[in-house]
């Protein structure tokens, strides 16, 4: 199956009216995954047919009256990486919390660089990599050298921008995220802060994982994606996460082995923070989901989206 994440930040008239219209045309061709739509555009990933893919986008660019085509990150799976199909009404299509920023009404201040380029700037020593995405993302795989701003939201992206303006505001910027959106208004933010050159990398990691060759590829470990894949590997490929039930945390066959590590229940990411009422209720989840699958039933909330 095609999986294809994409977004557009312009200006939205009627983000309830798009919502309904979209949901219908995503329902009519099958299309599973997730669909955020604000007033500052839309954001998502879908899964199904690249014909009823295809269509869909053709349909939001009408729309939309957008002047380019939407350009998405493509990657397959063997099976739906989604239960079902959501089309959700947001504040914003990316959560900073500052919707103020509007990468469509300001697009000549950033600077996209394609994969080769970013490679050259990266390998600068002068050069601050920072990875834009949450600390769990991070320790699944990143760029050489790249600052991890531990966050557990992109929310809480603003507090490190500020800290880092106060020491580092001369030095040049590469950043990144998975598939480009992050960095759009984390870009404009730097900018705001003060600093003079800042870099995103198109398309992000998976477009960056798309074009270069294994050996001009830089990335280390594997990318977080949001859905029951987990995170792909360096060829895109479904790669060796899995998800714990209970934090939604990516685990490692390491963490897997761990004593802490019970399925549904906890692993060694948060089973210091389980509390003997949620682990009851996570026990009696997991064996309700057991239930379900020696009767060859899906159980509600099974799946991880």
């Amino acid at each position: 199956m095609k999986v294809v994440s994409f977004y557009r930040f312009t200006n939205v008239g009627d983000p309830a009216a798009l919502q309904a219209s979209l949901r219908a045309l995503c329902e009519e061709h099958n299309l599973l995954g997730t669909v955020l739509v604000a007033e500052e555009g839309v954001n998502g990933t879908l899964t199904g047919s690249d014909a009823a893919l295809q269509t869909v986008f053709r349909w939001l660019e009408n729309e939309l009256a957008l002047a380019e085509p939407i350009d998405g990150r493509w990657t397959e799976a063997n099976e739906a990486p989604f239960q079902r199909m959501r089309v959700v009404l947001k504040k914003e299509i990316v959560a900073l919390g500052r919707p103020d920023i509007r990468p469509d009404k300001d697009k000549d201040k950033s600077t996209h660089v394609g994969p080769q380029q970013w490679n050259e700037l990266i390998a600068s020593p002068e050069t601050l990599v920072i990875d834009t995405r949450n600390h769990y993302e991070f320790e699944v795989g990143t760029f050489p050298h790249a600052l991890d701003p531990a966050t557990d939201s992109f929310r809480e992206f603003g507090d490190f921008a500020e800290k880092l303006a106060e020491t580092d505001r001369d030095r040049p910027l590469a950043m990144f995220c998975t598939g480009g959106i992050r960095c759009e208004k984390a870009v404009p933010l730097m900018q705001e802060l003060g600093f003079s050159e800042v870099y995103q990398l198109q398309g992000g990691i998976l477009n960056y994982l798309e074009n270069v060759t294994d050996a001009e590829n830089q990335w280390q470990g594997e990318c977080f994606v949001f859905d029951k894949r987990v995170a792909v590997d360096r060829d895109l490929a479904e790669g060796g996460y899995v998800q714990c039930h209970a934090c939604r945390r990516p685990l490692s066959s390491e963490d897997l082995a761990s004593p802490d590590y019970r399925e549904g229940i906890s692993c060694p990411k948060c089973i210091s923070t389980l509390g003997v009422d949620r682990a009851a209720r996570l026990e009696e989840r997991r064996k309700q989901v057991a239930l379900a699958r020696e009767r060859g039933e899906e159980h509600i909330g099974a799946k991880l989206d």
